[in-house]
């Protein structure tokens, strides 16, 4: 959730903290809260799509800095958006800055946004490491707090809401948690972790020995993502909050300080609620009591006991009960073997696609991905349990970006054959038929993946998807950079490898190195090439789509490594070297093995398209109206092409008795 303006407040004031020397203990972590600060405070680039490998890296590095010192990590993960959608237009706002920030970084400015396969890469790391965790069924706050007070043991988080929750332990802000430097204990051969731990006494005895549980009222007046009442400001108006700060130094918070010295003068939240109220006009007064007592209970205990998935890898979610989902969703959900996109698209009928650094001219990368989603929306609202899904259109609405702006569109899903793919048994369905149906999606033939190493047959067939659909056009040099930037990953795990012989490491490094040197040149060089850019976001889209379909259809095919498989400042410096004189072969001449791979995954993805596809191709400069309205109009353009495109490649899957045609 987060309280406006409380988290630089409290940090700005040292005795509301307790120094710790934290080892030996359970910690429970928030999972979203780690690794959007992993990646920001990493000095990882931001710019070209995301260095996977660096982040797995610094990922790495913090569990074991954890590990040296004893802590036990519990990571939780927040699901999809809650049900009762309190949170849906502070989540707007919040996408709507984003495509903000992403033009800034596309224009060589500065700014914040994470990598769109970002979260999934830090689940991929988690279970490499053997790191417990699970995925909430929506935001994870209440359950952290539960489990932390369940164990008695500390949380770490960079969210404001923990200095309102009443933990046993209190919380250690990760701006505060010195990772990075784990300390010997003197006269000792262990190790701890320096830290601040936020402490509720102090910081309620620091004003006047507030009664905490007005805290949570605090939260909702002051404002959070979970609140917005207008007729709160004639609270405000009303009360003068300044008189009562000038005993406190610095003006940034004002609010803060006034309205928490003005609540400390009341007995209980009841009284100090009545006195709010009082100063509403009639007829705001219930509705604004309503919505207050409603928000102040997401500071309560959640009804979920999370230690029971800990212990017996499964747990009760009354949300997930009440909305019908079946048994094999709720648990591959809590698992995150299923993305929060999913249960937002079966129980809001609504996702979120989240921006890229991408040419802002051009229609949304997600555009290329449209067929994939359909055929997962199809999935989802294809149910004979009517508890499952409601008698409504098969649609869902998406939030994407158009231009500098967020967009709703109604996204109608590919109707499939229920006495097929229902979803309650889509598990049981045959191998043969969700291989077949991810296959076809793709638009991909499985014979010619059979040259293919598993480990990387999805990214492939998704490579081969996008070289169809790519708008602007792939060209040779954008496929031959991705291609090789996957087998840095392979080579990766090569030289990683003691047991191979001398000659097979060397070589492997050798390559290795040099593809290593180019990304550090790309790492220097801040220009951002928009058009490739634009390229490699729509093949991050396909490859995101591409792994939900395949997690949702069971993995018909192996769900690749993304640790290792792409890296962005790698692409953009392999398409330069490419497109100014080197060669493929040239870069992979030091390692036979490797530069038949390539030839290979090369000779798959090019099959795949009519020969002429990699022609050059004439382009007359277009006048400025005429740019304006292909960017307008290209969207929809876009959109229709690949819908038909679907349309005409489902007509080829033969599946018996279709009481309904594939869309």
């Amino acid at each position: 959730m987060g309280v406006r303006g409380l988290m630089s407040f409290v940090e700005e004031n040292n005795q509301f903290f307790i120094d710790l020397k934290l080892r030996d203990t359970k910690i429970i972590i928030d999972g979203f809260a780690l690794f959007h600060r992993l990646c920001f405070n990493s000095n990882l680039d931001l710019r070209h799509g995301g260095d996977y490998d660096a982040f797995t890296d610094v990922v790495e590095a913090f569990f074991e800095s954890l590990s040296v010192c004893n802590i036990r990590p519990y990571v939780l993960l927040d699901g999809g958006c809650d049900f009762s959608d309190k949170k849906f237009v502070t989540l707007k706002e919040r996408a709507k800055d984003k495509i903000q920030v992403a033009h800034s970084l596309s224009m060589g400015g500065g700014g914040s946004l994470c990598p769109l396969l970002i979260r999934e890469v830090f689940i991929q790391v988690l279970i490499k490491l053997q790191v417990s965790f699970v995925q909430c069924f929506s935001e994870a706050d209440r359950d952290i707090m539960t489990l932390a007070n369940h164990w008695d043991c500390p949380v770490l988080t960079m969210d404001s809401d923990f200095c309102i929750f009443d933990l046993k332990s209190g919380f250690c802000p990760l701006s505060c948690f010195q990772w990075r430097n784990p300390s010997r204990l003197q006269g000792s051969l262990g190790f701890y972790i320096p830290a601040r731990c936020f402490s509720l006494e102090k910081f309620c005895g620091h004003f006047g020995h507030m009664n905490k549980a007005l805290l949570p009222l605090f939260a909702v007046l002051n404002g959070n993502d979970h609140i917005n009442l207008p007729a709160l400001e004639t609270f405000f108006s009303r009360v003068d909050l300044h008189a009562r700060t000038s005993r406190f130094k610095g003006r940034r918070h004002h609010r803060i300080l006034g309205l928490l010295n003005w609540l400390s003068h009341f007995a209980d939240p009841t009284e100090a609620l009545d006195k709010v109220l009082k100063h509403l006009k009639n007829h705001e007064r219930d509705e604004a009591k309503a919505l207050l007592c409603s928000s102040m209970e997401e500071y309560q205990p959640s009804q979920v006991k999370l230690q029971d998935f800990f212990d017996r890898g499964t747990y009760v979610s009354p949300d997930a009960l009440r909305q019908g989902l079946p048994e094999w969703v709720r648990t591959a959900l809590a698992r995150a073997q299923l993305s929060p996109f999913i249960s937002d698209a079966m129980v809001l009928r609504r996702t979120i696609l989240h921006t890229q650094v991408e040419n802002v001219q051009q229609p949304s990368a997600h555009i290329i991905s449209l067929p994939i989603r359909q055929i997962i929306y199809g999935l989802l609202l294809n149910s004979s349990n009517p508890r499952t899904v409601a008698r409504q259109p098969l649609a869902v609405s998406e939030l994407a970006r158009l231009n500098k702006n967020i967009k709703k569109t109604v996204i109608h899903a590919t109707k499939l054959p229920r006495d097929s793919f229902d979803l309650d048994e889509l598990p049981e369905v045959s191998f043969s038929s969700r291989l077949m149906l991810l296959l076809e999606t793709l638009n991909v033939k499985h014979r010619i993946l059979e040259p293919v190493p598993s480990s990387l047959q999805l990214p492939i067939a998704v490579t081969c998807y996008w070289l169809q659909n790519s708008e602007p056009r792939a060209n040779l040099h954008h496929l031959q950079a991705l291609l090789l930037g996957m087998l840095c990953g392979q080579l990766h795990e090569i030289i990683s490898n003691p047991d191979l012989d001398d000659l097979h490491l060397k070589n492997a490094k050798m390559v290795y190195d040099q593809f290593l040197n180019i990304k550090q040149q790309k790492l220097w060089d801040r220009r951002l090439d928009l058009e490739t850019a634009h390229i490699f976001c729509q093949w991050q889209c396909c490859l995101q789509m591409g792994l939900y379909l395949n997690q949702l259809l069971s993995a018909p095919l192996p769900e690749p490594d993304l640790t290792r498989l792409y890296s962005g400042t790698l692409a953009h410096g392999l398409y330069q070297e490419l497109r100014s004189s080197a060669s493929a072969e040239n870069l992979l001449s030091a390692c036979p093995e490797t530069n038949h791979l390539y030839n290979q995954l090369l000779l798959v993805v090019k099959s795949s398209v009519p020969a002429e596809h990699f022609l050059p191709t004439r382009k007359s400069k277009p006048s400025k109206m005429k740019r304006k309205k292909r960017a307008t109009s290209g969207e929809k353009r876009m959109g229709a092409t690949l819908e038909t495109r679907a349309s005409n490649r489902f007509a080829l899957l033969t599946l018996n008795d279709l009481e309904e045609p594939f869309l």
